[in-house]
């Protein structure tokens, strides 16, 4: 077999980039502003009024409630027009924005909300929002991902399993003031809170199993952020209003309009000034620069991709590891050793991306150091050896390997298919390199709304996957690769993780001492990449195109700044 180069690939891929920006400059231009995480910068006074039209590159699913999205698309469109109780800063630290907290002891936590915050729909926001968004994710009807971020309230599992009407450590004081206990004093107790408000009002009578179908989560949400949903069209667009009681003061802009678009028309739509703000792929990121009315933005980010098994399935409360097909740790290293990672980065992430060698991205404060962990450099001949030794070898001599058993072994592997045209060069560069090692490898491309509704569910078709995570502002591992996650799509079970992973919260155990819990986190870091339950492939910059008629705009790795401080030079 002669494995095609990557680096060909990438060629490709380059050629198509260009194809893709036809209709933008080819003019060098002045260099754009990059990696300072400003757009717009500006002495002058900002100026009221303008629309806004915002990109994403792919159909959203339109889940337009914080307590039920699920994807990366529908949260982008969800922090222009809902708000979190707590903010974070530049260092991902906990700041009040609409409540604010005291605890003693890590354990118990008196909240106390700001006056006169208004919803969308005129209602004033009380704690008792609050109370009814926790008891909806703790409900036994409710099927999305947040119930990790609740758990760990006193009551909550009780009411969850229906053994209790009320959650005990939920205790309403008056409309500005609450109380939650947790089952016991951890470091990141408020951190994992889910801390996410539902209007009660909007969703009086409905039952927790219909409320993600609702028109209420679809296509009328009700938010307390600075904009609010005018239209939805389904997939394609939503429109937005400046709301002028938002608490941190009335937006500049008059609208925001949220379109998707082709990323093939991208560049040309901010060349032509008919688009001002989007999110692009990095085989973009040279023709964006060459724009002279856009700012190319990089700056920090929180995600990784990697390469995941499936080895078991979810029984709705737990991750059973009941699959044996890629069980055998040896195989995931040889799969791993087969991938050059550095190529292959280099090839599909244009200078924003690096391989990473832990499912902790780096600028979180608990990466553990390259230096401790094994690097899994790009070593296909050590990847050879360690299938033999596995015993997986080539026995009827077709070039391909067969299982210990003798029979036919193939690795089917799936990626998310969108828009975006890198996505199926980029799987077929991993199945080339699997392949390079005697594994036959079949890709399938999956629609990227229906791919992680799958991995939800722990669908067997999808044995060996491409996924991503935006990891969020608390480091904890917990809510991804503990073994009572349903976001642990591998269905990973290991004792000792779910060990590590309580002790680097548990108060008795770490304290308030950062570095007894880094060096716990460490050690869950070295387990995990002995164990493989996934392959760390690379972490990305984020990056951003911002018009240069707009103003306002800052970022770091916490995000983007509140959109009401946005503005347009008219």
């Amino acid at each position: 077999m002669k494995k095609k180069s990557i680096l060909m690939l990438a060629a490709l891929m380059l050629v198509l980039s260009a194809f893709l920006a036809a209709c933008s400059s080819n003019k060098t231009g002045t260099k754009k502003e990059e990696n300072n995480g400003k757009s717009g910068e500006t002495t002058d006074k900002p100026q009221d009024g303008g629309t806004l039209v915002y990109a994403l590159d792919s159909s959203f699913k339109g889940i337009l409630n914080w307590s039920f999205y699920g994807d990366a698309v529908d949260d982008e469109i969800l922090q222009l027009f809902d708000e979190n109780l707590i903010r974070y800063d530049e260092k991902l630290k906990p700041q009040p924005n609409i409540a604010s907290w005291k605890t003693t002891d890590n354990k118990v936590y008196d909240f106390e909300f700001k006056k006169g915050v208004k919803w969308h729909n005129g209602d004033e926001l009380s704690v008792k929002d609050w109370e009814f968004a926790l008891k909806v994710v703790a409900d036994k009807d409710y099927e999305a991902s947040r119930f990790e971020n609740v758990r760990n309230i006193e009551g909550a599992q009780n009411y969850h399993d229906g053994k209790a009407t009320e959650i005990s450590g939920i205790k309403v004081i008056d409309d500005y003031h609450i109380q939650i206990t947790f089952d016991k004093a951890r470091v990141n107790n408020l951190e994992n809170l889910w801390t996410y408000p539902m209007n009660r009002t909007e969703f009086k009578g409905i039952a927790v199993k219909d409320m993600e179908a609702s028109e209420q989560v679809r296509t009328k949400p009700v938010g307390l952020g600075p904009f609010k949903v005018t239209k939805v069209v389904p997939g394609e667009s939503i429109e937005m209003s400046r709301f002028d009681d938002y608490f941190n003061g009335k937006p500049h802009l008059d609208k925001i309009v949220v379109k998707v678009i082709d990323p093939s028309l991208s560049v040309g739509e901010l060349k032509n000034g008919t688009l001002d703000m989007t999110k692009f792929h990095p085989s973009i990121i040279d023709e964006v620069k060459k724009l002279d009315n856009v700012n190319a933005i990089t700056y920090p980010g929180l995600s990784y991709y990697y390469v995941g098994f499936r080895m078991g399935t979810w029984d709705g409360n737990q991750n059973v590891m009941n699959d044996k097909k890629y069980q055998n740790v040896k195989l995931r290293e040889a799969m791993y050793y087969a991938i050059n990672r550095e190529e292959w980065v280099k090839a599909f992430f244009f200078g924003v991306g690096k391989p990473v060698n832990r499912p902790v991205p780096t600028n979180h404060w608990i990466a553990a150091d390259n230096k401790d962990l094994e690097q899994f450099k790009y070593d296909p001949e050590k990847a050879k050896k360690l299938l033999d030794e596995a015993g997986y070898k080539d026995v009827d001599g077709d070039g391909f390997r067969e299982d210990p058993q003798g029979k036919k072994f193939v690795v089917n592997f799936s990626h998310y298919a969108t828009q975006n045209p890198t996505f199926e060069s980029r799987a077929k560069a991993l199945t080339q390199y699997w392949e390079e090692v005697g594994l036959k490898t079949k890709l399938t491309m999956t629609d990227a709304n229906l791919y992680y509704d799958m991995l939800d569910k722990a669908d067997k078709s999808l044995e060996v996957f491409f996924g991503g995570w935006s990891t969020g502002t608390d480091p904890d591992p917990t809510a991804l690769w503990s073994s009572k996650a349903m976001w642990n799509y591998p269905r990973w079970v290991n004792a000792e993780s779910d060990k590590l992973l309580d002790q680097a919260l548990d108060m008795s155990v770490v304290g308030t001492d950062a570095n007894k819990r880094k060096d716990i986190y460490g050690q869950w870091q070295k387990l995990f990449m002995k164990e493989l339950p996934v392959l760390p492939i690379a972490e990305i910059e984020e990056t951003m195109a911002v018009s240069k008629r707009v103003h306002g705009v800052t970022f770091d790795v916490s995000g983007y700044n509140r959109p009401n401080v946005w503005w347009i030079k008219q």
